[in-house]
């Protein structure tokens, strides 16, 4: 439950040169460059160091309803005001319909949302497509293809962490020691999201290679040693769904670095970045495994790339720079994630309360065990943010 007078725990993202930037202050194009500009601090410690990339993990596994890179920019906000670490997040309006109101004197987090409108899509008598703003007058001789809500720009969005709020009690994740998941059971729901894909999963004792796991696109299969113990095979299961959601043949990143044994750095980083967030936000820490395995990556990326370069690739996109490449890598792997765990209903309420949840009131013990979230929604990956 949150609790203003309790002695918040320290945030676990390194401190930083750069002062909070006076947001509140700031037009709407400054807001979004200084919002920005932290996010490209953010990511440079990241792709420089192993453990920043896994804070960003361990807080992505509680902010999985966030895109990566306002997860990023929670995270730093909330540092360096020197308090606890972003768990549940809103706008002041959404806390009031949820109860809670936000404490007298407390500065909003800024996080980044898109523009949109709702705009009217026509084909033109020459065959090109072309949209107006709905109510518009439509072009002469034009077929008529429907609404849809597009994307027009990026702004600002004022919101508050539960900690700077009071009212109606919460149940609020913390990041301390409570029971994990029986494996088995995570197995069978990560086992039925690669059935939604079209992916059969297979435990035998069959082994490519060294690997313990394997995806295979051509059958659409997933393959799992049957020597690991349930824990074991759960992440291997989970790194080779990382494989399906974001390393298929119709991956268009992937294409741009040639076929994925080309670029096989980039893609083990974003499938053990996927496995290693779906397990946290499980309960089931991986910890120094993970750990291990991110070292280095980006420099694996970058020779990929300057190898694709020299064979004459279209350069104009590809990313320009390691924090390009780590943005990217951020965005594919927790849009990958939300799809996965919108499926295996960690608990938790992944950063948002939900909408269904008009009282969320405290129950017995404080636990997230058993408490309900939204039905499922499996979709492909979506990339929020400009870029990220």
């Amino acid at each position: 439950m949150a609790s203003r007078g309790e002695s918040a725990p320290r945030s676990k993202w390194p401190d930083t040169d750069a002062p909070e930037p006076a947001t509140s202050r700031l037009t709407p194009e400054e807001r979004i460059a200084a919002l920005t500009d932290g996010l490209h601090t953010i990511l440079e410690k990241a792709v420089e160091s192993p453990s920043h990339w896994q804070v960003l993990l361990d807080a992505s596994a509680t902010l999985w309803r966030y895109s990566g890179g306002n997860v990023a920019l929670l995270m730093m906000q909330m540092a360096q005001r020197g308090t606890e670490e972003p768990t549940l997040v809103a706008g002041f309006r959404e806390w009031e319909r949820h109860g809670r109101s936000v404490l007298k004197g407390e500065h909003a987090l800024w996080v980044i949302a898109p523009r949109t409108a709702r705009m009217q899509e026509f084909t033109l008598p020459d065959g090109t497509r072309q949209r107006i703003r709905v109510g518009e007058k439509p072009p002469t001789g034009a077929a008529d293809e429907g609404k849809k809500t597009v994307i027009t720009g990026w702004r600002g969005q004022a919101v508050f962490d539960v900690s700077q709020t009071q009212g109606t009690p919460l149940l609020v994740p913390r990041d301390v020691a409570r029971p994990g998941v029986v494996a088995s059971e995570l197995f069978d729901s990560l086992a039925e999201v690669a059935h939604k894909h079209g992916f059969e999963v297979h435990v035998d004792d069959a082994q490519y290679g060294l690997t313990s796991g394997y995806t295979d696109f051509a059958k659409h299969r997933v393959q799992v040693g049957a020597w690991l113990s349930p824990e074991e095979r759960t992440a291997v299961l989970a790194h080779e769904l990382g494989h399906v959601l974001l390393h298929g043949p119709d991956d268009a990143v992937g294409r741009l670095y040639g076929s994925r044994a080309d670029h096989r750095g980039l893609a083990e980083v974003e499938a053990e970045s996927v496995a290693y967030t779906i397990l946290r936000a499980h309960g089931i820490d991986r910890g120094s495994k993970s750990a291990s395995y991110l070292a280095g990556w980006a420099d694996a990326v970058i020779e990929t790339e300057s190898g694709v370069l020299t064979a004459g690739a279209d350069h104009r996109k590809l990313p320009a720079s390691r924090v390009d490449i780590a943005k990217s890598v951020l965005g594919r792997v927790t849009a990958a994630t939300k799809g996965i765990l919108e499926v295996t209903h960690p608990p938790g309420f992944g950063g948002k309360v939900p909408s269904a949840e008009a009282d969320p009131r405290l129950a017995e013990p404080v636990s997230y065990v058993g408490v309900g979230l939204p039905g499922p929604r499996l979709e492909g990956p979506v990339i929020a943010g400009p870029g990220v």
